[in-house]
């Protein structure tokens, strides 16, 4: 699987493809994919399998202890070296704020589809 690097505003972030999202999500049991975008946004439609965790809780979310976590969004938090933890917006740069935000707190494999949901609904045709 290849990792791209890319500049966005600060740390540097691990981008991931639509292809190798798409491997993940046919066959990962350890996918955790993070949708940063609005209830508005995320109404019109996601990723399946995704989570809805808005950009600006993104950092307390997962600050929170597991048993809290799992209260609120319904799903076990993951791991600090949790291997496929992907990070998602309409556009690319609001997941890169939000992987950095999860790299600032330990999150040492985050990445971030950068092609967002604007390319996986062009993929997908949704």
């Amino acid at each position: 699987m290849e990792i791209h690097l890319s500049r966005m505003d600060s740390p540097v972030t691990k981008d991931i493809s639509y292809e190798d999202l798409k491997a993940l999500l046919g066959k990962s049991q350890n996918l955790f994919l993070v949708d940063v975008r609005t209830k508005e946004e995320v109404d019109k439609g996601h990723i399946p399998g995704s989570i809805h965790i808005p950009l600006d809780t993104v950092e307390a979310a997962f600050a929170m202890v597991p048993e809290e976590f799992k209260a609120k969004y319904g799903v076990t938090k993951p791991p600090l070296d949790a291997p496929e933890l992907v990070f998602h917006c309409h556009l690319g740069r609001r997941g890169a704020v939000a992987t950095g935000k999860a790299y600032e707190l330990g999150y040492v494999n985050a990445r971030n589809y950068a092609g967002a949901y604007k390319e996986w609904s062009a993929k997908e045709g949704k």
